[in-house]
C-alpha cells in the first residue's frame, strides 16, 4: 500500500503572457475546502478587475476529492489543464488559481489550454515540493506501573508523540506511518492494562 504523497510547502506564483493576456498562477498548500474558498475569495477581492479566476484542486492522500472550474472560459480550457498539471506532478492537498487579464486578442482553445497549463507549470516549478507520509493516529491509556514497557515500545517503533499525560492512568496520542502501524499496535496490545482508542 502506498502511504506517501507529495504536496507543496508554501504558496508559490507563476506567470505566463500571450498576445497581451496575462495569466498569473497561485499555488497553495490546502487540506480543507474551507481553506480553498478563503483563498479564492481573497484573490477575487484583490484581483477584482481580472476577467477570469480559474482553478483546480486535489485533496487527500488518495486524491479522491478534486474539482476544476473554468470561470467563464470555454469548457475544459482552464480548469482541466490546471488540474492536468497537478496530476502530472503527482501532487495533492494543493489548490492552483490562475487569474487572467484579457489582452484584447482571443487565443482560441489550444492557446487557452496552453496558457493555463504553462502558468500552472510555472507556479509548481517555483514551489518547494515535499513528500509526506499517510499516518494513523490513535490514543492509548495505560496504568502508570507499565510505563516502562510502553516507553520501550514507543522508543523502538518511533511513532510521533502528539500528546501525553502521565498520571495514575496515563494517556498518549501517537501518530505513525500507516505501513508501520500494525507492528506498533500488536506490540502495544500485549501490554497489560493498556487500552487503545483508534
Amino acid at each position: 500500500m502506498k502511504d506517501t504523497y507529495k504536496t507543496i510547502v508554501a504558496t508559490s506564483q507563476g506567470l505566463y503572457k500571450e498576445k497581451g493576456s496575462k495569466f498569473i498562477a497561485f499555488a497553495y498548500p490546502v487540506v480543507t475546502e474551507d481553506q480553498i474558498k478563503e483563498h479564492i475569495a481573497a484573490l477575487k477581492e484583490e484581483y477584482f478587475d481580472a476577467r477570469h479566476h480559474c482553478y483546480a484542486y486535489s485533496l487527500g492522500a488518495d486524491k479522491a476529492r478534486f474539482r476544476m472550474n473554468d470561470d467563464g472560459e470555454p469548457s475544459s480550457t482552464a480548469g482541466k489543464p490546471i488540474y492536468g498539471q497537478i496530476l502530472s506532478n503527482d501532487l495533492t492537498d494543493i489548490l492552483v488559481v490562475v487569474i487572467r487579464y484579457f489582452g484584447g486578442t482571443k487565443l482560441g482553445v489550444p492557446g487557452l489550454i496552453n496558457a493555463y497549463k504553462s502558468a500552472t507549470a510555472d507556479a509548481i516549478a517555483n514551489a518547494e515540493i515535499v513528500e509526506k507520509t499517510v499516518n494513523a493516529i490513535f490514543t492509548i491509556h495505560f496504568d502508570y506501573i507499565v510505563m516502562n514497557s510502553v516507553m520501550k515500545i514507543v522508543k523502538e517503533c518511533a511513532p510521533e508523540v502528539l500528546d501525553r499525560k502521565f498520571e495514575n492512568i496515563c494517556t498518549m496520542v501517537l501518530s505513525i506511518r500507516e505501513s508501520e502501524a500494525e507492528e506498533l499496535l500488536s506490540r502495544l496490545e500485549k501490554v497489560e492494562t493498556l487500552t487503545l482508542i483508534s
